[in-house]
């Protein structure tokens, strides 16, 4: 399922998004936002966020400036009452442009190109099964299945094998938008946990066992409720 959210201050027309994405079966509503800064700052919380459909004329900040804020994008759904920003807004990779008032039927052919693409991604994500990670100035070749955890140190991030720690100068949401993510789940701030690894999971940590030991990674609560959903999904 793709999670989305909303950036919007018409009031109407994000009730209208929002009761079509309760209505579609391969999306999940997490929240709107009536501005963009405020969407910033609720990203920033960790929410897993697949698909954004976002206004161009805001107060404070616009549609385009938020684009702009963007180091590593989810895929971007205009929904605009003006097709004169459509140029521009493309200029950006956006997904689609959608003119109010929206109807269902352009709406679910928007979403659809999203999740087409989505799956797209994914599926390359999950053939290719190893990464290079540069460190100084050579690259080193990892598997994903050997990549237990990864966590958050200041301005870097440690990859960890259980073999082998590796130190990149890298954020916690870069990283983990390069790991694919049915595999590799965010449970904290500062922790991205492989879910293979998984071997119990008690109120506030996890336990990862592997080959040559075992971890205890803490979890957030809202991550850990995030992760339950998507566990109780995977094991239907």
């Amino acid at each position: 399922m793709l999670n989305c959210i909303i950036i919007d201050d018409d009031e109407l027309s994000c009730r209208v998004i929002e009761e079509f994405i309760k209505k579609t079966e391969f999306l999940n509503f997490v929240k709107s936002f009536p501005s963009a800064i405020q969407a910033i700052r609720g990203i920033e919380k960790g929410d897993d966020v697949h698909l954004i459909f976002l206004d161009i004329e805001m107060p404070e900040m616009t549609g385009i400036e938020f684009l702009k804020t963007l180091k590593v994008a989810p895929q971007v759904i205009i929904v605009s009452s003006k097709d004169q920003y459509a140029l521009e807004a493309f200029e950006y990779d956006v997904t689609d442009y959608l003119l109010k008032p929206v109807n269902y039927a352009r709406f679910y052919k928007g979403v659809t190109k999203a999740f087409d693409r989505f799956n797209s991604v994914t599926k390359q994500a999950n053939e290719d099964d190893e990464i290079f990670i540069k460190k100084n100035s050579s690259l080193v070749r990892l598997k994903l299945s050997e990549i237990l955890w990864v966590e958050a140190l200041e301005n870097y991030v440690v990859v960890n094998t259980g073999k082998e720690k590796h130190t990149i100068h890298f954020t916690m949401k870069a990283i983990e938008s390069q790991l694919p993510s049915n595999t590799f789940k965010r449970v904290h701030r500062s922790f991205i946990v492989n879910v293979k690894r998984i071997s119990s999971i008690e109120d506030n940590s996890i336990l990862l066992r592997f080959p040559t030991g075992s971890k205890l990674v803490p979890i957030g609560k809202s991550y850990r409720d995030k992760l339950l959903r998507e566990l109780k999904l995977i094991s239907k």
